[in-house]
């Protein structure tokens, strides 16, 4: 079957930034009644490809040609009038207006006396129809309706103008699985109209259960164009990353079969540690070298229990020994001053500062650990700024560059550079790899399975329990706030065994060994 002409063609587009290179000679194209996913990790230049197609980057060579035709896209006005409409993440629409007039905005109908109301919603009625979308009330609130409605709303706004490309980067990260299937619903529906659709995400499954095509980018250049049946995901994975796939799997293989010896002395030790209302008491003890996992659901307890090991939260119960030796562990200081460092889950508010540099972000947990009197040398500064740049190939290599100007990936790689640059015995890692492409994900893996096998001791949080598997020794299980079970890595623990001690009756009490036999079936 011939393919038809491309409504949009992209050829050796190019744009370099202060110290980067964005796009480098990139090739793209939008065949009319696809949807086209464009993959890469975190500054491999998809967003910059994004910015180039609806005119908000000017590029600095090479050609938009829209159908067929030389197009120069000066911003999001010129990209509109070429047919080309995007929806970003972040819904941009405004929540004091009804429906009807977020969907005809800057579009109403008008008369002789101004906007004709009763005509400007019969058209947002005819525009939200189209995508299939006719029960909706426009003249009701937009506040009145889900954030995934809302998101619905915005693509109908985007199709107002009738365009013949839909730009959407990452539409699917606030909505449930529910909400993702209703949204694709209305892709296909805009697909099987013509429409040439552009989707940008972070999630797989998502990707190969609505895509026709696949574009990947690395380090902003073009990688290849596929059809969705012609890449599997290891490939896929393995062309985004530049390397291959099975070094992921192979991880935490080492990890799964020794039995370690539990009789020495154990880095970090808590009898009945616990906060009213946060966590039960609960015992926990963590080897030198061990990398032990907390699985458990959103709200379960993980970040609880992280958090009171640190000091970020003071326990009103438990007993704390620190290399055998009892510990008060009230605070961050007293944390950092025992050798604990813990990266928080919440990069963006509770983790970098982002007007501060990239360098600023790496030495903020030195200069606090040795007192903001006594500053650190400039020279050490630069060696340890260096040292963990280098270490987790941050991207832009430019230790000056504000941090809030890096992707999320590279942000996260920093925060990480800055717990490491305190020298810690245990690093307590929650949800490094949220929101983050497989590319630094799989660069934090690494570097947390390279962190263990040099002695460190590492708890690792994540909500993705295969992640949790194959990077742990031992494996925390909570739930409702308390312990539930404990079981130490094997061939016979996944992910749904996990899930099952989750799902089952538990009580903070059950012991390791219990937690074992459940995940072996014995019980």
């Amino acid at each position: 079957m011939t393919e038809s002409p491309p409504i949009v063609e992209v050829r050796g587009a190019s744009i370099t930034f202060p110290g980067v290179k964005a796009l480098d000679e990139v090739d793209f194209r939008l065949l009319p009644g696809e949807v086209h996913t464009l993959m890469g990790e975190n500054g491999a230049g998809k967003s910059t490809l994004i910015k180039a197609l609806t005119g908000v980057y000017q590029i600095d060579s090479g050609d938009i040609l829209v159908f067929g035709e030389k197009r120069h896209l000066t911003g999001t006005a010129s990209a509109q009038a070429a047919g080309i409409s995007t929806v970003y993440q972040e819904v941009n629409l405004c929540t004091n207006l009804t429906i009807g007039e977020n969907v005809m905005l800057g579009h109403e109908v008008r008369g002789p006396l101004g906007i004709n109301w009763r005509k400007t919603h019969a058209q947002a009625e005819d525009a939200l129809s189209r995508m299939g979308l006719g029960h909706l009330d426009t003249r009701a609130p937009l506040s009145s309706i889900s954030i995934a409605l809302q998101q619905l709303v915005a693509i109908s706004r985007a199709m107002v103008t009738d365009s013949k490309v839909l730009i959407l980067d990452e539409p699917t990260s606030s909505l449930d699985a529910a909400e993702v299937e209703v949204l694709f619903t209305v892709m296909r529906r805009l697909r099987d109209q013509g429409v040439a659709i552009l989707f940008v995400s972070h999630f797989l499954d998502q990707v190969y259960a609505i895509s026709d095509r696949i574009t990947v980018l690395r380090n902003g250049q073009f990688v290849g164009e596929y059809l969705k049946r012609d890449l599997d995901r290891s490939a896929l994975i393995s062309k985004m990353i530049g390397k291959d796939f099975e070094t992921l799997r192979a991880l935490g293989s080492n990890r799964q079969v020794d039995v370690r010896d539990r009789t020495e002395t154990p880095v970090y030790a808590a009898e009945d540690l616990g906060r009213k209302g946060a966590l039960a008491p609960t015992d926990i003890e963590i080897h030198r070298g061990e990398v032990v996992g907390f699985a458990g659901l959103l709200g379960a307890g993980r970040t609880e229990l992280a958090r009171l090991i640190f000091g970020a939260d003071r326990a009103d119960s438990g007993a704390v020994r620190v290399k055998g030796k009892k510990a008060s562990i009230t605070s961050p200081v007293n944390g950092l001053a025992q050798h604990i460092a813990y990266s928080t889950e919440n990069r963006r508010d509770d983790g970098i500062i982002g007007d501060l540099s990239v360098r600023e972000n790496i030495m903020l947990a030195v200069q606090a650990k040795r007192g903001w009197l006594r500053r650190v040398p400039a020279r050490e500064v630069d060696q340890l700024v260096k040292t963990y740049m280098e270490r987790f190939s941050v991207r832009p290599n430019d230790p000056d560059r504000p941090i809030r100007l890096l992707s999320g990936g590279n942000q996260q790689k920093v925060l990480l550079g800055r717990w490491l640059a305190t020298e810690p015995d245990l690093l307590l890692l929650d949800e490094p790899t949220r929101g983050i492409d497989v590319g630094a994900k799989a660069d934090i893996q690494e570097a947390v399975a390279e962190l263990a096998e040099g002695g460190m001791s590492v708890v690792f949080i994540s909500s993705e329990l295969e992640e949790v598997v194959r990077l742990s020794e031992r494996i925390v299980i909570l739930k409702d706030h308390q312990k539930v079970g404990e079981v130490v890595n094997g061939p016979d623990v996944t992910a749904e065994s996990i899930v099952s001690i989750i799902a089952a009756d538990g009580s903070a009490d059950r012991s390791e060994e219990q937690g074992e036999k459940i995940a072996e079936g014995e019980i």
